[in-house]
């Protein structure tokens, strides 16, 4: 781990303003934010990332869930993992984002993770993690060994020639099909992202992994009022039953009404090199039976452009499968 400057912020404001004049002190230098450090630290140790200058946020006022106005719930950036997936608003009003956050890890991590850590979760690709290895996301212009290379764990859907890499999180699932929205502070003020255009394609920039700009703090999530009558589910398959990362995984917000779907969000991990929204899915499946032969065809559908690698052909029925299923526990059909 190479050296680094530490400075701890007070709130928000002294944040921003922090990174602001390490920017202006050191130009280029690589600045970070740190909060539960579950990832960060790890990757500064393998020497993956390698800042200049650590800002501890975890002294900002930013650790409630508490009700939005207008309706919906607000989630501070740094709400601890544990605290999130076991509070009665997110537990009644938003069971897939509980379901998503307790499959995730262990107990002891959850404890330590935030919201905004694991909103901004890096892969977990060997080829990332390994420094003697060739990695665009890490090294721009080295090429990616998980395409010719180990690809089992891969992305089907979303991938470029650059990068195949997956989204590892599970909250990033849940919070795409509940459709929230990330709202950050900076050098240019605040604004406020949906979730489905927060996290970016890899494309020819795979090391440019959100809409985030240098300096650029999370400063709390929020989500819409829960739709009347919804029922969710979030399903994650995965090679063992714990601590391990998704082979596929479904986030599913649905509502039926006289045997048809009236209603339904669908969001998959595991297989998209971001949280994967299938809104032509969700169109398709709009106004049909609540019925298995509906959630087949749709997830079918919902397929159809998979683009497997060597090793992860089998995550495209695995995917179809996962949604299926999914469909069927959050509408409870037969």
């Amino acid at each position: 781990m190479d050296s680094f400057r530490y400075v701890r912020a007070q709130d928000d404001a002294h944040a921003i303003a922090l990174a602001r004049r390490a920017k202006t002190a050191q130009q280029g230098a690589d600045i970070r934010y740190i909060a539960g450090g579950t990832t960060l630290v790890d990757l500064m140790k393998l020497d993956v990332e390698r800042p200049q200058t650590l800002i501890d946020i975890t002294h900002l006022p930013l650790t409630e869930v508490k009700a939005a106005p207008g309706g919906g719930v607000e989630i501070g950036a740094m709400v601890r993992n544990s605290d999130l997936a076991h509070h009665p608003l997110i537990q009644r009003g938003y069971p897939v984002l509980s379901e998503a956050l307790l499959s995730g890890a262990s107990a002891q991590l959850r404890n330590k993770a935030t919201t905004g850590g694991n909103l901004l979760q890096r892969t977990r690709c060997m080829y990332f993690r390994d420094v003697a290895l060739p990695c665009n996301k890490r090294e721009p212009g080295s090429g990616c060994g998980a395409i010719t290379g180990i690809n089992r764990m891969m992305a089907i859907l979303g991938g470029s020639e650059h990068c195949i890499a997956t989204n590892p999180s599970d909250m990033n699932v849940a919070l795409a099909a509940l459709e929230a929205m990330v709202h950050i502070e900076g050098a240019s003020g605040r604004r406020a992202i949906p979730i489905a255009d927060f996290h970016l394609l890899p494309g020819e920039t795979p090391q440019r992994e959100t809409v985030l700009q240098p300096g650029d703090l999370v400063s709390h999530i929020v989500l819409p009022p829960a739709a009347p009558g919804s029922r969710s589910t979030y399903l994650k398959l995965r090679d063992r039953a714990s601590y391990e990362f998704a082979l596929a995984s479904a986030a599913v917000v649905a509502t039926v009404e006289s045997g048809r779907i009236q209603r339904v969000r669908i969001a998959m991990g595991g297989v998209g090199t971001k949280p994967w929204r299938f809104i032509e899915a969700e169109l398709m499946l709009t106004g049909m039976p609540a019925t298995t032969a509906s959630y087949k065809q749709v997830a079918a559908a919902a397929l159809k452009d998979a683009r497997p690698q060597s090793q992860n052909g089998f995550k495209v029925a695995l995917a179809q499968r996962c949604l299926v299923h999914a469909l069927r526990q959050a509408t409870q059909t037969v």
